[in-house]
């Protein structure tokens, strides 16, 4: 495993990341704890010491989990990131979507980050996870409805009382990280980022270059569809959000998958599945420190993490962007 600081911290990370989302279940067609437990301590074992996380998957489910895997793991030597900013228990904010819970009821969640949610928030994660700090806390979405120096005092009082070492944001935009740096360094921002989705590359990425901000590139097997796995047709659980996803209706799944086996050669080369290929691929992106993979099982997370025994060649990569732009 390849291992990077973030931003000018001296926190390190696993390049692949042990993304918990599906983990939790929610909007992923349920979930099997056990399997999810055993995916983390599998890939624990082949060198992804970190895990990310956040509160409204699964509503605790998530981080539940991530608490019991780590439990008999040295706390040192594991990673946690998790988030804030996502209520489903309280009315306040931005309203941000109708959803049902893992067990079928409906809930509306809402983006809301005011100082007293944070504070009242970081205790549920702490007490979920089972451990007396975290190491990267994120804002998960941006809250219009609170301004950005009070979230970020509320973050730093955390940090002074040493619940959180570091603060990091997801999707937010250079002006956004650029406001709150006036409260508080920045170490990262996680962000969508994959070879069909790379909106970020025109303003984003040249800012947390040029300000020594790590990015964090969520769903870069863009929801699984870059393992080739998905074809029309495919049938997917009641209440995974992907059947109704841009990204998954025919036209979209027949462009992807032409340009998936335009690169399949350079996988086979390497004795790689796509997937592989597609997460190597997107750690030596300019900008791009980490990227989080998903896995519902243990057999799913070796193979995510497998990734970076990859050893792509100037001219692969040279190859691989060429199709990528033309796509």
């Amino acid at each position: 495993m390849e291992y990077r600081k973030l931003g000018n911290s001296n926190l390190e990370i696993s390049a692949i990341t042990f993304g918990a989302w599906a983990a939790g279940g929610w909007m992923w067609g349920s979930t099997d704890r056990n399997e999810a437990v055993e995916a983390i301590k599998a890939s624990y074992d082949v060198g992804v010491t970190s895990i990310d996380t956040a509160p409204i998957y699964g509503q605790g489910t998530s981080e539940e989990i991530v608490g019991e895997a780590i439990k008999g793991i040295s706390r040192d030597k594991v990673q946690i990131l998790t988030k804030f900013g996502m209520r489903w228990d309280l009315a306040k904010g931005d309203f941000a979507m109708h959803s049902k819970n893992n067990d079928g009821k409906d809930i509306d969640v809402y983006k809301y980050a005011g100082k007293e949610s944070i504070i009242y928030e970081c205790e549920q994660s702490l007490q979920r996870l089972g451990t007396d700090y975290i190491d990267l806390y994120q804002i998960h979405w941006p809250d219009s409805t609170t301004p950005i120096d009070e979230t970020f005092e509320a973050v730093s009082r955390l940090i002074e009382q040493g619940k959180v070492r570091f603060a990091g944001v997801c999707n937010y935009d250079a002006q956004q990280m650029a406001e709150a740096e006036k409260t508080l360094n920045l170490v990262s921002n996680q962000i969508p980022f994959s070879m069909v989705n790379r909106g970020i590359e025109e303003e984003t990425v040249p800012y947390c270059i040029e300000n020594n901000k790590s990015i964090l590139a969520y769903s870069p097997l863009e929801r699984g569809l870059l393992t080739g796995k998905i074809h029309n047709g495919y049938q997917f659980q009641e209440g995974d959000h992907r059947a109704s996803h841009k990204h998954f209706q025919p036209e979209f799944i027949e462009r992807t998958n032409a340009l998936l086996d335009q690169i399949k050669p350079i996988a086979e080369a390497h004795n790689a599945t796509l997937g592989q290929l597609v997460l190597r691929w997107t750690i030596e992106r300019p900008g791009i420190t980490i990227a989080l993979a998903g896995a519902r099982n243990a057999e799913q997370a070796v193979q995510n993490a497998k990734a970076v025994e990859i050893n792509l060649s100037k001219k692969e990569i040279s190859t691989i962007n060429e199709l990528v732009n033309n796509f």
